[in-house]
Parts: C-alpha cells; sequence; structure tokens
C-alpha cells in the first residue's frame, strides 16, 4: 500500500473540481516545485463507459489528459510560496507532444506522475506521464495559467 500524502477530501481543497469531474483518487508522492505522483482507480461504473464505448469500454483520451491536469493544478498549488486566494485558479492554458500508448480500461489503476519544466510566477509547464502497470498510457507536456476568479468570464 503506498503512503498517502493528500485524500481526496484534502485534494478538492486544492482543485475546483467535483466528483463526477474530479480524476484524482490521492497524491502519494511529492516534492514541491519538482514532482508529484497521484493515482486514480477507473470504476467499471463511470458514467463516460456508457458511451465511450458501448460493449468495449476504454476511458476517454481527454479524460486521461484532464487527470494529467488536476495533478498538475495540485502540485502548483502545494508549491505555491505565496498564500494561495480561495478565488485563485490554475486553468489549462497549453498542450504539448501529447501521445497515446495504451488503453486505459474499467479496473485500471491510473499512475499520473508530473515532473516539473519550467514554472515561472502564474505559468507551469510540466510533463505528464500516466501509467498502468509500468505501461504508459499518455505522456504530454502540459501548461497552466494561475487567474483569480473575477479575472474569468462567466
Amino acid at each position: 500500500m503506498s503512503n498517502i500524502i493528500l485524500d481526496k477530501e484534502q485534494i478538492m481543497q486544492f482543485l475546483p473540481q467535483r466528483p463526477p469531474f474530479l480524476f484524482i483518487d490521492k497524491v502519494i508522492e511529492l516534492i514541491p516545485e519538482k514532482f508529484l505522483v497521484a493515482l486514480r482507480y477507473i470504476d467499471p461504473s463511470e458514467a463516460f463507459f456508457a458511451g465511450h464505448f458501448p460493449g468495449r469500454p476504454i476511458m476517454p483520451g481527454v479524460l486521461i489528459v484532464e487527470a494529467l491536469a488536476q495533478a498538475a493544478g495540485v502540485l502548483a498549488y502545494k508549491s505555491s510560496k505565496e498564500n494561495n486566494h480561495s478565488s485563485d485558479l490554475y486553468l489549462f492554458a497549453g498542450i504539448d507532444n501529447t501521445r497515446f500508448k495504451r488503453i486505459v480500461l474499467p479496473g485500471d489503476e491510473l499512475r499520473l506522475e508530473i515532473e516539473v519544466l519550467k514554472a515561472r510566477s502564474n505559468i507551469w509547464k510540466v510533463q505528464g506521464t500516466a501509467t498502468v502497470d509500468g505501461e504508459v498510457a499518455c505522456r504530454a507536456e502540459l501548461m497552466s495559467a494561475k487567474v483569480r476568479q473575477e479575472e474569468n468570464c462567466d
């Protein structure tokens, strides 16, 4: 059993997403400003499996990328040297060099590894790797930007 650094309730203190759109169950490794490892159990009862695809359920690639982006957001929040305001959000700002190598199935455990490539003020660039049983499912470079909620369009 992995050590839990942050459980789901603690993760929700840093992310605005809530079930069913929260794709991180726990954080098991964390080195601020450098690295994070999170886990997500892919429950066979996930609603998206009903339509993706009937008779051959596969986790959508876009949701794997979303899980990586959420893990990157937790790392950014936990790395911030300043006090984050409750109105601060890390928004997905870009994606490069994304590749899908393995499908993710009901019952899999998705390991989400985030490594910081660059961090400057309110912009973060990370390398995200999602694996299942040691096999790469997805690899992507992700960017996020910190904004205050009042700066967002409704």
